[in-house]
């Protein structure tokens, strides 16, 4: 169906999208519309603490492979990390410099795992692909070559524990395998989470086929997306009814975290109000 052609005998427009607005689409509906439709975008909730967290050290693990091969050291990835550490979401000072100190460690102990020689291929690298019905990019935050294949690293510093099967089912990181081997003309299969709190490595390595998988159900959530996109962009301002419920909200325990809690009745309904400190570990 994909290759249908509207009626006026012009080819379908791409779907321009990144993994995280397709999951968006996945999760609630009525996020994605305050994220991606609506304009001016819903005054959002507080920053929240555990976000920052894992900016901080993602941003202070880019900068320490910017550092020549000589600097690379546990003692920089430090540095990196207290020069870019960012405050918002903690309940205090006292709180966030106990984070800090924690974060310090986290990426102090990674990093003295790596071989600061082996460059990877990129660092927060933007890759990006389309087919007959979407333009998609996304950015990843490590991209090795091992031997002659690439593999796709995507760090967590999030209190969960990670299994295999979170890198299998992960839309984002199936998309950006496909796209660096793509751009770069060289296979990639292999997937990784490099969960720093416990310091496990959870590796999936994917076949072409459960790559193809994961691009088609990308394209079938594309297809729904655009439906609704367009449904908006043609309803006169304020909406009419229907669009609630094209864009309906999905309630759930999730909805303690969403950034638009206090615009939807049925997530404040669903799940407990959460200081923005309360995704911190323990």
């Amino acid at each position: 169906m994909y290759d249908q052609l509207p009626l006026d005998g012009m080819p379908r427009r791409l779907y321009s999208c990144t993994p995280s607005r397709l999951n968006s689409w996945l999760d609630c509906r009525r996020r994605y519309r305050f994220t991606y439709l609506d304009r001016p975008q819903p005054p959002k909730g507080a920053p929240w603490a555990h976000n920052s967290v894992g900016a901080s050290v993602h941003n202070a693990l880019a900068g320490w492979w910017r550092e020549p091969y000589e600097k690379r050291t546990p003692a920089m990835a430090g540095i990196l990390l207290t020069n870019g550490w960012i405050t918002e979401g903690f309940r205090d000072a006292e709180q966030s410099g106990q984070w800090l100190a924690r974060a310090r460690e986290l990426v102090s102990g990674y990093v003295a795992t790596l071989d600061p020689s082996d460059d990877p291929v990129g660092v927060e690298r933007t890759v990006a692909t389309r087919t007959k019905v979407i333009a998609v990019s996304g950015r990843i935050d490590r991209l090795d070559r091992r031997g002659d294949e690439l593999v796709v690293v995507d760090y967590k510093t999030g209190r969960r524990p990670l299994t295999q099967d979170d890198a299998r089912s992960s839309l984002a990181l199936a998309i950006y395998a496909i796209a660096a081997s793509r751009m770069m003309r060289t296979p990639c299969h292999a997937v990784e989470l490099h969960h720093l709190p416990t310091g496990e490595i959870v590796e999936w390595r994917h076949t072409d086929e459960s790559l193809g998988r994961h691009l088609r159900r990308a394209e079938d959530v594309a297809v729904e997306a655009a439906a609704a996109d367009e449904r908006y962009r043609e309803a006169a301002p304020g909406g009419p009814p229907e669009l609630d419920e094209v864009f309906a909200p999905n309630p759930g325990p999730f909805c303690s975290w969403c950034d638009f809690r206090r615009h939807c009745p049925e997530g404040r309904q669903a799940a407990p109000d959460r200081r923005s400190w309360d995704g911190l570990a323990d």
